[in-house]
């Protein structure tokens, strides 16, 4: 059954990622080239989960030692691919007529994450430091883009520069938790264990889409809000 909950979590983000985008090209072209599009990227988007999928099955990635197999593997690439993507289109049509509250409330996703590690811990597949019994705080981030959303489009009362803000500071929040989840796995001493605290179960299928593709995904937003933002804005 938790297997089940970060399939269906998986699955789910894709379907509104490619339903965001299809919208959003439908807006400067014909339904027709729209739909041609969004295939492209859900069939990218197919062949990085099978990609992630079968890695994770052969069990490579649960060896922790040097060179860690998991960044080099599956964090580096998702992270250029992101990078490289928005700096090519960062001057695209598409990121200009995404709507800025989709991309506010897409975060709040991270709440069904956060409550799917606390379940993931209570069986034993995660250690407790990397949620909120621990340090990991994301759900309170993906409680606050519900909030936000709320406050910025519907009573107006949060300004563009707010949204600025509080996109770089959603950033920060990842960027902690990724260096929680490094510094169990490869520095545990920092946490007062001589071991690693990092269990093997956590880059296994279906767990590893969480680091794999959807943190990725949350980052990836973060920043096209980010530059849609600043380009309103003149920044």
């Amino acid at each position: 059954m938790l297997q089940f909950g970060y399939i269906a979590l998986t699955v789910l983000m894709i379907s509104i990622i490619l339903l965001g985008y299809f919208r959003t090209v439908q807006k400067t072209t014909t339904i027709e080239l729209s739909r041609k599009r969004t295939l492209k990227v859900g069939i990218g988007l197919l062949l990085w989960i099978l990609y992630t999928s079968i890695i994770a099955k052969t069990g490579f990635l649960q060896d922790y030692s040097l060179p860690p197999r998991f960044p080099i593997l599956l964090i580096i690439p998702a992270f250029t691919f992101t990078g490289f993507f928005l700096y090519k289109h960062r001057n695209s049509s598409v990121i200009k007529n995404i709507p800025t509250s989709w991309l506010v409330y897409y975060q709040s996703f991270r709440i069904l994450i956060e409550s799917l590690f606390v379940a993931s811990v209570a069986k034993g597949l995660l250690q407790p430091e990397v949620t909120f019994e621990g340090y990991n705080y994301d759900i309170l981030f993906g409680l606050s883009a519900l909030i936000i959303g709320f406050l910025a489009f519907n009573k107006k009362v949060i300004s563009g520069k707010g949204l600025l803000l509080w996109n770089y500071l959603g950033l920060a929040v990842i960027a902690f938790i990724i260096f929680l989840f490094t510094t169990t796995t490869y520095a545990p001493e920092l946490w007062g264990s001589t071991e690693t605290l990092a269990t093997k179960e956590m880059v296994t299928f279906p767990f590893v889409f969480v680091p794999a593709f959807l943190m990725p995904s949350a980052i990836f937003m973060h920043v096209v809000s980010i530059i849609q933002l600043r380009k309103k804005l003149k920044l």
